[in-house]
Order: structure tokens, then sequence, then C-alpha cells
């Protein structure tokens, strides 16, 4: 399986469709406009699992956080894998990338959030797998 890192806009476009997946209330556009800005302000990387096709079957975003509860952190913002492409160990691979990331730059930790909905518990399962813990909740207030 080989993980690319998204840099061109060509590759950008080819994650959009696993993206929006996990983020509906996003346009294409507005996604691809989201993610060129993290990348350049907010250390946004995005990686997906390039097999050739029009269209990433899997995709991971993730950045570097420095935070006082747990160090330097690599933050895991989006994981999704298309329908047809589940069960194939993508999402698996692009966590053990992401985890290898982590461990080469030294950093203290990997965390994420997700979403408490049974369209979510195979990711769960995955996260629990891979020695992820359930820490904490996570609050959110809408302005």
């Amino acid at each position: 399986m080989v993980v690319t890192i998204a840099r061109t806009d060509q590759e950008i476009r080819q994650c959009l469709p696993a993206l929006l997946l996990l983020r509906p209330h996003l346009t294409a556009d507005e996604a691809f406009s989201r993610i060129r800005f993290q990348q350049e302000h907010e250390r946004f990387v995005l990686a997906f699992i390039n097999d050739g096709g029009e269209r990433a079957p899997a995709v991971i975003g993730y950045r570097t956080m420095h935070l006082l509860y747990s160090g330097k952190t690599l933050y895991i913002d989006d994981l999704s894998t298309i329908a047809e492409a589940r069960g194939k160990g993508y999402a698996s691979a692009l966590l053990d990338f992401v985890v290898d990331e982590a461990r080469k730059g030294s950093y203290q930790c990997v965390s994420l959030d997700s979403g408490q909905n049974p369209a979510r518990y195979d990711a769960h399962r995955l996260y629990l797998s891979k020695r992820f813990n359930i820490t904490s909740h996570h609050f959110k207030l809408d302005l």
C-alpha cells in the first residue's frame, strides 16, 4: 500500500470524495480552500492511499500541535474511507503511517476526536485495536 502526501491541487482533489463523506456539511470547493489554508498556516498534512485511481480510497488529515497537557502532539483531524474500499486495511495503514511519523518526529502522543454514533463504531473498534485510549470528552459551543 502506498501512502502519499497530498501536495498538488490534483492530489487534494483526489482526496475530496473520501473526505467529504466525513464532512458532508462542506462543498468540495469549501473543503479544498480550507485544506489549502490549513496547509499554509496550520501545519496540516493530508495523506492518502494512492492506488493509482482518480479518487483516493482513504484519506487522513493531521497536524502538529503543542499542548500543555500532552506536549508535542500529532492530532488527527480526519480519517475516512469510501464505502467500496472499506475492509481492505486502508484506514489501518494510514493510522500506522501517522503513528510512525509521530515516532520519527519525537512526538509525545497522537490524538483524535471521534463522533459518538453508530456510524462511527467501526472506527472506534479500529482506534482501540491500535491501542488508542478514550481519555476525555470533547465539548463544543457553536457560535
